[in-house]
C-alpha cells in the first residue's frame, strides 16, 4: 500500500506561514546534506497532492522556474489538486478532485505505485492531519519563534500520538523530525 508523505517547513512554535501569510522566516540556503534528503524523500513519490489555494501558486512558480533544484521532479510528478471552486486545470499533469478527502486519499493509497507526498496548504494539511491520512510527517523546523500565524494543528482532536523515527539537525539551521502514525 502507497503511503502519504507530509513535508512542510514549521516555525519552532508550530506556525506554516506568519499571521499575514509571509514566509520570510524560513530558510532557503539548504546545505548539500539536507537538499540530498530531500532527493530521496522525493524520489520515493510518484504524486503530490496539494489543497487549492497552495496549489495556484506551487504549480506555476515550478513551472517557471525549471531550472530550480527539484523542478524537474515536481513538474514531471502527477498532482492531485483537491479543490471545490476550481471547474477546469491548465496545469500539466494536474488533476482536480472535488470528492470526499478521506475516501479519494485510501484509493489513492490503494492504487499501485510509488508513494505520494503532501506539501499544503494550510486548512488542507490540517484537514490530511485531523481525518489520520498522513502516514509520514517530515516537519523542517526553522529555528524561528513567530508568536502567531497559520497552523496546521487546529482541526486535530485534543490529542495526536506520534513516533518519532529520526531528527536530525543541518547545518543551515533546519532541523528536521520525522514522525510516523
Amino acid at each position: 500500500m502507497r503511503k502519504l508523505k507530509l513535508q512542510i517547513q514549521l516555525s519552532i512554535d508550530g506556525f506554516i506561514a506568519g499571521p499575514n501569510g509571509e514566509m520570510d522566516w524560513m530558510i532557503w540556503n539548504w546545505d548539500d546534506k539536507l537538499k540530498d534528503f530531500v532527493t530521496q524523500l522525493t524520489e520515493s513519490t510518484d504524486t503530490i497532492v496539494l489543497g487549492r489555494k497552495l496549489a495556484e501558486g506551487f504549480i506555476p512558480y515550478w513551472r517557471s522556474n525549471k531550472e530550480l533544484e527539484g523542478a524537474e521532479k515536481i513538474n514531471n510528478s502527477k498532482k492531485i489538486v483537491f479543490t471545490k471552486t476550481l471547474e477546469s486545470s491548465n496545469w500539466v499533469n494536474t488533476i482536480l478532485e472535488k470528492g470526499d478527502l478521506t475516501d479519494k486519499i485510501q484509493e489513492l493509497k490503494s492504487l499501485t505505485g510509488n508513494d505520494m507526498i503532501a506539501y499544503g496548504g494550510g486548512a488542507f494539511v490540517s484537514s490530511l492531519i485531523k481525518e489520520n491520512l498522513i502516514d509520514e510527517y517530515y516537519f523542517f523546523i526553522n529555528p524561528s519563534i513567530l508568536g502567531e500565524g497559520m497552523p496546521i494543528f487546529e482541526k486535530t482532536d485534543y490529542k495526536k500520538e506520534l513516533k518519532l523515527e529520526e531528527a536530525k539537525a543541518y547545518e543551515c539551521g533546519i532541523t528536521v523530525l520525522k514522525y510516523t502514525n
